[in-house]
Protein backbone atom coordinates (compact mmCIF):
# COMPACT_ATOMS: atom_id res chain seq x y z
CA UNK A 1 0.00 0.00 0.00
CA UNK A 2 1.26 3.43 -0.86
CA UNK A 3 0.91 6.30 1.51
CA UNK A 4 -0.89 9.33 0.25
CA UNK A 5 0.92 12.62 0.27
CA UNK A 6 0.00 15.00 3.02
CA UNK A 7 -2.69 17.47 2.10
CA UNK A 8 -0.95 20.23 4.01
CA UNK A 9 1.02 22.61 1.89
CA UNK A 10 4.16 24.19 3.12
CA UNK A 11 5.57 27.34 1.70
CA UNK A 12 8.77 26.55 -0.19
CA UNK A 13 11.98 27.27 1.65
CA UNK A 14 10.30 27.66 5.02
CA UNK A 15 11.68 25.43 7.74
CA UNK A 16 9.16 24.09 10.19
CA UNK A 17 10.03 22.69 13.60
CA UNK A 18 8.39 19.65 15.00
CA UNK A 19 6.19 20.21 18.03
CA UNK A 20 8.53 18.10 20.18
CA UNK A 21 11.40 20.48 19.35
CA UNK A 22 9.16 23.38 20.31
CA UNK A 23 8.37 21.67 23.63
CA UNK A 24 12.07 21.06 24.27
CA UNK A 25 12.89 24.70 23.51
CA UNK A 26 10.05 26.36 25.43
CA UNK A 27 9.21 23.87 28.15
CA UNK A 28 9.37 24.85 31.78
CA UNK A 29 11.04 21.52 32.54
CA UNK A 30 14.64 22.80 32.32
CA UNK A 31 17.31 24.42 30.15
CA UNK A 32 19.40 21.72 28.47
CA UNK A 33 23.00 21.81 27.29
CA UNK A 34 23.29 21.46 23.54
CA UNK A 35 23.73 17.87 22.34
CA UNK A 36 23.23 16.31 25.76
CA UNK A 37 21.36 13.27 24.42
CA UNK A 38 24.02 12.49 21.82
CA UNK A 39 26.82 12.07 24.35
CA UNK A 40 28.46 8.63 24.33
CA UNK A 41 28.79 8.15 28.10
CA UNK A 42 25.58 7.52 30.11
CA UNK A 43 27.21 9.06 33.18
CA UNK A 44 28.04 12.23 31.23
CA UNK A 45 24.41 12.46 30.06
CA UNK A 46 23.15 12.06 33.63
CA UNK A 47 25.62 14.61 35.03
CA UNK A 48 24.67 17.13 32.34
CA UNK A 49 20.95 16.66 33.04
CA UNK A 50 21.55 17.02 36.78
CA UNK A 51 23.61 20.18 36.28
CA UNK A 52 20.96 21.66 33.96
CA UNK A 53 18.13 20.78 36.33
CA UNK A 54 19.84 22.34 39.32
CA UNK A 55 20.76 25.54 37.46
CA UNK A 56 17.47 26.02 35.63
CA UNK A 57 15.07 28.70 36.79
CA UNK A 58 12.39 27.47 34.36
CA UNK A 59 11.59 24.17 36.04
CA UNK A 60 8.48 23.64 38.14
CA UNK A 61 9.26 20.31 39.82
CA UNK A 62 12.28 19.27 41.88
CA UNK A 63 15.54 18.80 39.92
CA UNK A 64 15.40 14.98 39.82
CA UNK A 65 11.87 14.88 38.42
CA UNK A 66 12.66 17.55 35.83
CA UNK A 67 15.80 15.79 34.63
CA UNK A 68 14.13 12.37 34.47
CA UNK A 69 11.11 13.88 32.74
CA UNK A 70 13.21 15.40 29.97
CA UNK A 71 15.16 12.16 29.48
CA UNK A 72 11.93 10.15 29.24
CA UNK A 73 10.46 12.72 26.88
CA UNK A 74 13.43 12.35 24.54
CA UNK A 75 13.31 8.53 24.62
CA UNK A 76 9.55 8.45 24.03
CA UNK A 77 9.59 10.97 21.18
CA UNK A 78 12.41 9.12 19.38
CA UNK A 79 10.27 5.98 19.44
CA UNK A 80 11.22 3.12 17.14
CA UNK A 81 13.67 5.26 15.21
CA UNK A 82 16.08 5.28 18.15
CA UNK A 83 18.79 2.64 17.59
CA UNK A 84 19.02 -0.04 20.26
CA UNK A 85 22.53 1.05 21.23
CA UNK A 86 21.38 4.64 21.91
CA UNK A 87 18.24 3.49 23.71
CA UNK A 88 20.40 1.27 25.91
CA UNK A 89 22.76 4.19 26.60
CA UNK A 90 19.84 6.44 27.56
CA UNK A 91 18.31 3.76 29.81
CA UNK A 92 21.67 3.48 31.55
CA UNK A 93 21.67 7.27 31.89
CA UNK A 94 18.34 6.98 33.74
CA UNK A 95 19.90 4.53 36.19
CA UNK A 96 22.91 6.82 36.56
CA UNK A 97 20.63 9.79 37.20
CA UNK A 98 18.87 7.84 39.95
CA UNK A 99 22.27 6.99 41.44
CA UNK A 100 23.37 10.65 41.37
CA UNK A 101 20.21 11.65 43.25
CA UNK A 102 20.41 8.61 45.57
CA UNK A 103 17.07 7.21 44.42
CA UNK A 104 16.12 3.57 44.13
CA UNK A 105 16.49 1.99 40.72
CA UNK A 106 13.30 1.64 38.71
CA UNK A 107 13.84 -2.03 37.97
Amino acid sequence: MRRQASKRSRSPGKKTKRWSQHVTDTSDALDLDSGVFSLKDPRAIARSLKRSAERSRRRKADPFRSAMSMLNFYINRAGRKLPKSRRSRLEKAKDELRRLYQRKTGR
